[in-house]
């Protein structure tokens, strides 16, 4: 009898021990897992502020690993401009411009920075009715454009709605008008979103990122050079189906391969 109630007490203590370490098992995961402290856009806003500009850099380039936006690139733009990396603050810019083509603070610091470029692009002439195309469609992001397509269909069921059962003849002409208008507008936003969704996901530019790089006219290290690019310099990718080389195309019409890691795609 002795011997078993000896026994007791130590299976007490062995289950109690193993408690402890699930605990402190689970305590070490969690100490893994959980970040120290979270990162947000008002640290990395304060450190720019400071002049510490390098910190800023990194808290933004955290904060885009968890959801991208137009104005953390607009932001971690200026933080490598003011740290003197001109073709990562162009890439930055590039990037933001994307998600909200129409903010003009994005565009001004953008062409800004490209006057700082050692090559000075004249892209290739198009006929004016593209350019003023272009300029209306690119006022807005795709999910604006988006919006603004399903705030005009609800308003073309509401005035189509007044057309059907409205009392009046007058007000019957006034729904009818008001709803074709609005549908107008409606296919109008709609095109427009698709077509900045398109462009998005088809986008082919790319910034230099190297100091300088010859462009050549093959795929092959010792390939005739055709011509000479800097850093920020932006171009867009025709062909990268050879490893370890882009076939490029400049704004201005040339043409011509380039080392893959001498370049970042948008």
């Amino acid at each position: 009898m002795k011997s078993l109630s000896s026994k007791i007490p130590y299976k007490r203590t062995m289950s109690h021990s193993r408690h402890i370490k699930r605990i402190f098992l689970l305590l070490a995961m969690l100490w893994l897992v959980l970040p120290i402290k979270a990162i947000t856009s008002k640290d990395a806003n304060k450190c720019y502020r400071k002049g510490n500009y390098q910190q800023a850099i990194i808290d933004y380039k955290k904060l885009l690993t968890h959801g991208v936006s137009a104005e953390l690139y607009y932001n971690l733009g200026n933080a490598y401009y003011r740290s003197d990396s001109l073709s990562q603050a162009i890439l930055s810019y590039e990037r933001a411009l994307q998600l909200s083509p129409g903010n003009e603070n994005i565009r001004f610091n953008l062409e800004f920075s490209r006057s700082k470029t050692i090559d000075k692009i004249v892209p290739e002439s198009e006929m004016f009715y593209v350019t003023w195309y272009k300029s209306i469609r690119n006022l807005m992001s795709v999910d604006h454009w988006a919006y603004m397509g399903l705030s005009f269909i609800g308003l073309v069921m509401f005035f189509m709605l007044i057309y059907l059962f409205a009392p009046s003849s007058g007000l019957r002409k006034l729904g009818f008008f008001c709803g074709t208008s609005l549908f107008l507008f409606f296919t109008i936003s709609t095109l427009f979103a698709y077509q900045q969704k398109v462009a998005i996901e088809n986008n082919k530019g790319a910034i230099i990122m190297v100091p300088s790089v010859n462009v050549k006219k093959a795929p092959v290290f010792n390939g005739g050079d055709s011509f000479v690019l800097h850093e920020g310099t932006r171009v867009d990718i025709t062909d990268d189906e050879i490893k370890g080389w882009k076939g490029i195309h400049v704004a201005d019409g040339r043409s011509g391969w380039i080392q893959a890691n001498k370049l970042e795609k948008i």
